[in-house]
């Protein structure tokens, strides 16, 4: 399995395809498994990298740096050891936080940005029991009852070893990531930040996620951004409605943000021909 070291940390890394770069970064306690079934999707199109953050799936486990910013960094840092001045990011959940960072203090090394029910710019609230729950769970160990509580809030179940394969990845993450990671998403504060992010985004919801308030919320205040929300979806996206986030995906990098303001341009510049 590639690994390239990243900060000092040997993360898990792959690709296929080729033409312009696309940089798919999973969501927390999850993995590249996310995106094992999109990307052959646009590998004909698109030269489709998979990364695991530090402390998940296949890359090492430090004790320290789990931080929105140094996820930030570590995709940047991916980047440069791949040789991309810039790329597309996609981030799943935790992994769109990383793309808000992303783009608002590394735009020069994007081209577009696609936000898949992001963790909130303006921090994860969870009450306190159920955080206390789950981390009782996972300290347990306790693999039934994650996978029946996993099954129950899927919209679309199509394979349950999938379900039970993320279970996994989710039990085998470092304590600094299953700790630290969550802090570090409650503790993000950047929503009023995103006004100033330029760079061409694509927001997509699930409309049944419970995220969707939010997604909402951090939608609007975007500046350059478009919008797809999936019915009977909720948080899992890409492994839901894989083939259908695909098209999704690569519709946006042909065509880019389309909203009713950007053709109201378009007819303003064909009228004034």
């Amino acid at each position: 399995m590639p690994h390239a070291t990243i900060n000092g940390v040997e993360l898990f890394y792959d690709q296929q395809g080729s033409g312009e770069a696309i940089i798919l970064h999973h969501g927390y306690t999850g993995s590249h498994d996310s995106y094992e079934n999109v990307a052959p999707l646009l590998a004909d199109r698109y030269r489709c990298i998979v990364m695991d953050a530090r402390g998940a799936g296949d890359s090492g486990r430090p004790d320290s740096g789990y931080t929105i910013e140094q996820y930030a960094d570590d995709v940047i840092g991916m980047a440069d050891h791949l040789g991309l001045d810039r790329f597309t990011y996609v981030g799943h959940s935790m992994g769109g936080v990383i793309g808000m960072e992303l783009g608002l203090r590394y735009a020069d090394r994007l081209n577009k940005l696609v936000l898949v029910a992001p963790a909130p710019a303006d921090g994860v609230q969870t009450p306190p029991e159920m955080r206390e729950r789950a981390l009782r769970l996972w300290r347990e160990r306790a693999r039934d009852t994650m996978i029946r509580e996993r099954m129950a809030t899927t919209a679309r179940v199509h394979d349950p070893s999938e379900i039970e394969r993320a279970v996994d990845r989710a039990l085998s993450v470092s304590e600094g990531h299953f700790e630290q990671s969550w802090q570090a998403m409650v503790d993000y504060r950047r929503g009023d930040d995103l006004k100033d992010l330029q760079t061409r985004t694509m927001v997509i919801a699930g409309a049944a996620d419970g995220l969707l308030t939010a997604n909402l919320k951090d939608f609007q205040r975007l500046p350059n951004a478009t919008l797809h929300v999936f019915s009977r979806v909720s948080h899992g996206i890409p492994r839901e409605v894989t083939e259908e986030f695909a098209a999704v995906i690569a519709d946006f990098m042909e065509h880019g943000v389309v909203t009713a303001q950007t053709l109201m341009e378009k007819a303003q510049g064909a009228v004034s021909r």
